[in-house]
Formats: C-alpha cells, sequence, structure tokens
C-alpha cells in the first residue's frame, strides 16, 4: 500500500462511498469539494462500521435472520475501509508536515 499514492486510495474509497450508499459528492467551480468529500467518506466509513456492529450484535443474540457469513463480509467491509481511510489521513498528515517544513 505505501506505493499507492493519495489520488488511488481516495478513488477507492469514493468507489466504496458510491457501492454502499450511494449519495453523489457536491462538486463546486467544476472540481470536487475536497472537504464535503472527506465528510461524506467519514460518514460513509461510520456507516459501515455501525452496520457491521449490529449485524454482530443480532447475530450474537441469536437472530436467524443473520447469517455468519454475512457478519464476516460487514466487519471486513468495515474493517478494509477503516484502514484506506487511515491511510488517506496518514498521506495527508505527511503532506502537511512536508509542507510546514519547506523554507520560506
Amino acid at each position: 500500500m505505501s506505493e499507492m499514492n493519495v489520488n488511488q486510495v481516495l478513488a477507492q474509497m469514493r468507489a466504496m462511498s458510491l457501492e454502499a450508499g450511494g449519495g453523489k459528492v457536491q462538486e463546486t467551480g467544476g472540481g470536487a469539494d475536497f472537504a464535503a468529500m472527506l465528510k461524506q467518506t467519514i460518514g460513509t466509513v461510520n456507516d459501515t462500521q455501525q452496520t457491521a456492529g449490529k449485524m454482530t450484535e443480532a447475530f450474537e443474540s441469536g437472530d436467524t435472520n443473520v447469517s455468519l457469513a454475512e457478519v464476516m463480509v460487514a466487519s471486513q467491509k468495515a474493517s478494509v475501509s477503516f484502514q484506506a481511510m487511515l491511510q488517506v489521513r496518514n498521506k495527508l498528515v505527511e503532506a502537511y508536515q512536508d509542507v510546514m517544513n519547506m523554507p520560506m
């Protein structure tokens, strides 16, 4: 994952967001509004984690409508989406530090 750049990770997160819930990213002036996209992505990751948690609780309480396979898939989706978001955050912090360390 270290060779993957931030744009590739963001593109993957957008695709996951569209697949998971399918809202549109707000657009301003011909380009995507980064803050809105970031907020939407964080919301999608949170929703994925909440869904996985609810499915886990339902399975543990004996709900017959939730299978172990569904719980495991939901948990893995939540984990992958969180890890992708974490990598983007790390790259953003790294870029910020690079800019702050530039000589004036």
